[in-house]
């Protein structure tokens, strides 16, 4: 069945296809012989209570020097008429901006477009907080905006890590130790004098072995996960700051995290979704675009990308 995917994301020539999920799925949807739309932020706007879009043909490539050629746009209400399919893959930051695209989403989910991932699950499931629902799976954290608690925390936990919360790919994170003397103003910095929240946790050693992501379809997830491992003296593993990553068969903790957070989330319409866990420690949930579909099928010779259409297709009503 030749079905009409609509993606919502960053501009494609902005991307890097080697690594990018989203292409990925484009290759995928492509194979199938569907029909592959893209669009922007810009590119999706509301008319009363009806949703349109301009929508961009695209034929992808799997070639790093013209991984794309795009058609005329075209202005079309997103409704099944039009569409069969809408995925929401723009990255964070989730600002305001960012809930005004998932609340005009609902209104193309309203007219029989499903959604993936949910419009509504996208709002509850903070990337970063929504872990605290877990807290026997989670490292010692703090989610606090005041410098003298935070300050406390450190002091307790001896080495900890400080992120924003509505950032992505290890953007500001800091790892600061007790007595460290940058302490004062990284957390002017991170909590603007006070006046943001940041998450605090407790720093993981076993991040030497890897920031693990985990790839969840419908609640099941992939039997491999990515393991980013920091370079150098970094404390990051996110590829994006020069992590190197290898594949890792699922460990039992693993699947024990895995079961205990996919019902959650299933329940919420989140239907591909990337968890983070180092050693034994869940410490991010992805909904927005989780990413490593790319590095994992290249390592493993899986297909995440067909795996994630072939479900959507088979729950389309």
């Amino acid at each position: 069945m030749s079905l009409r995917l609509a993606m919502l994301m960053d501009p494609l020539g902005s991307i890097q296809p080697a690594k990018d999920s989203s292409f990925a799925m484009l290759l995928a949807a492509q194979a199938r012989g569907w029909q592959c739309f893209v669009l922007g932020p810009r590119d999706l706007w509301l008319e009363g209570d009806r949703a349109l879009g301009r929508l961009t043909p695209v034929q992808v490539r799997d070639d790093p020097r013209h991984w794309y050629e795009a058609g005329p746009a075209e202005t079309v209400p997103l409704d099944p008429q039009h569409v069969d399919l809408l995925l929401m893959r723009k990255d964070p930051p989730v600002d305001m901006q960012y809930l005004a695209l998932t609340w005009m989403l609902d209104h193309v989910k309203a007219a029989g477009v499903p959604v993936v991932n949910d419009p509504h699950g996208l709002r509850e499931v903070s990337e970063k907080l929504y872990i605290t629902w877990f807290p026997d799976l989670i490292p010692p954290t703090l989610v606090d905006r005041d410098p003298d608690r935070i300050r406390a925390f450190i002091a307790r936990h001896g080495r900890v890590i400080l992120k924003p919360l509505f950032a992505m790919g290890g953007s500001s994170v800091f790892a600061i130790a007790q007595g460290d003397s940058n302490t004062n103003v990284i957390l002017e910095t991170l909590t603007r004098h006070g006046t943001e929240a940041v998450m605090v946790q407790r720093f993981l050693p076993e991040i030497r072995e890897g920031d693990k992501r985990i790839l969840l379809i419908d609640g099941e997830p992939v039997p491999y996960a990515l393991a980013r491992i920091p370079s150098g003296g970094d404390h990051r593993g996110n590829l994006a700051v020069g992590g190197r990553c290898e594949s890792v068969p699922l460990s039992a903790r693993d699947r024990e995290i895995c079961a205990r957070v996919a019902p959650r989330l299933e329940a919420l319409g989140q239907r591909f979704v990337g968890l983070d866990v180092i050693g034994r420690h869940l410490t991010e949930i992805n909904v927005t675009s989780p990413t490593c579909i790319r590095e994992l099928d290249r390592l493993e010779g899986l297909d995440i990308a067909g795996t994630l259409l072939d479900a959507l297709e088979r729950s389309r009503p």
